[in-house]
């Protein structure tokens, strides 16, 4: 029954990545009018203005792609994200053997699940879990400014706890920010230090790392959305490559679906630190639902 039902995500997902080369998908209802076109002012356009539960058209989601995003939550509004990393290296094998494999849809997947609420205006907690090393990510966001104005930016400040074995060891702290500049309602760029803790756990070796992760996220129509982004380390623990992903999105109402492509399956903080992989591709996706 998982069998069906994976696949049946995955069916949908390539059916909805055809609807973005589709005319009519990529344009909204004509009844449905476009927001920047109502607000005015740069806050608005940019921000969604000073209510939290605005779209915002630059910034559809709350994360970038792996990295977290600077979009805000309204007080007791909830969010609910799936992440799916596939298994299949698309860097090994021939194109035949891929395509066999269905570019790695047969070979399993790391599969995370994320809830986040607006505990109060402006800060929001979420708990995220992923099945790599069945890590648990206890996380806090408090989204301190917002661009608009005489404000350049907008900056929320990060803490995070995470813990292998269903939160029972291996546990890494992380403090950061995260920095994002939009321009108009199509652009939006990103800057995110972070500092974790213990991410040399699994060696029993007590490192830290300390990473910036450059992201940036060009709607290229009125819903569909191209997203890259980069997580160099600056010093500490660097094992392997560092690791970069890219992909595409699309944004219906309250639901985004992003297809993507990525050097490594870590989602988390710890794991970004740990970086990607050379010679390695995998295809997944992430699935945003919001509830305000």
């Amino acid at each position: 029954m998982f069998v069906i039902t994976h696949r049946l995500i995955v069916f949908s997902a390539a059916a909805l990545l055809a609807v973005f080369t589709s005319g009519v998908a990529a344009q909204e209802p004509p009844s449905t009018p476009d927001p920047s076109q109502s607000q005015p002012a740069i806050q608005s356009d940019v921000t969604g203005g000073s209510d939290d539960a605005e779209l915002v058209l630059a910034e559809p989601d709350f994360r970038v792609l792996n990295l977290p995003s600077t979009l805000r939550l309204p007080r007791h509004g909830s969010s609910f994200q799936m992440t799916h990393r596939f298994n299949g290296n698309l860097r090994q094998g021939s194109f035949n053997e891929n395509s066999s494999n269905l570019f790695g849809l047969d070979q399993g997947a790391a599969v995370g699940f994320e809830y986040r609420f607006g505990v109060a205006r402006h800060l929001q907690a979420a708990v995220y879990r992923t099945a790599i090393d069945k890590a648990f990510q206890f996380y806090g966001k408090y989204d301190a400014a917002r661009q608009g104005g005489s404000v350049p930016v907008s900056l929320s400040a990060l803490v995070s706890v995470e813990g292998a074995d269903n939160f029972q060891e291996h546990y890494s702290p992380a403090l950061g920010v995260a920095v994002s500049r939009m321009v108009a309602d199509r652009f939006a760029l990103y800057a995110t230090p972070v500092w974790v803790h213990n991410t040399a756990a699994a060696l029993n070796v007590d490192r830290d790392t300390f990473f910036v992760g450059i992201g940036g996220r060009a709607r290229v129509s009125a819903t569909v959305y191209l997203v890259a982004e980069v997580v160099p380390r600056v010093s500490g623990y660097r094992p392997d490559d560092t690791a970069y992903g890219f992909a595409i999105e699309k944004r219906a109402g309250g639901h985004l679906f992003q297809l993507n492509v990525n050097n490594g399956q870590g989602t988390t903080f710890g794991q970004l630190a740990r970086g990607g992989f050379s010679d390695s591709l995998y295809l997944g996706f992430n699935l945003a639902r919001k509830f305000f």
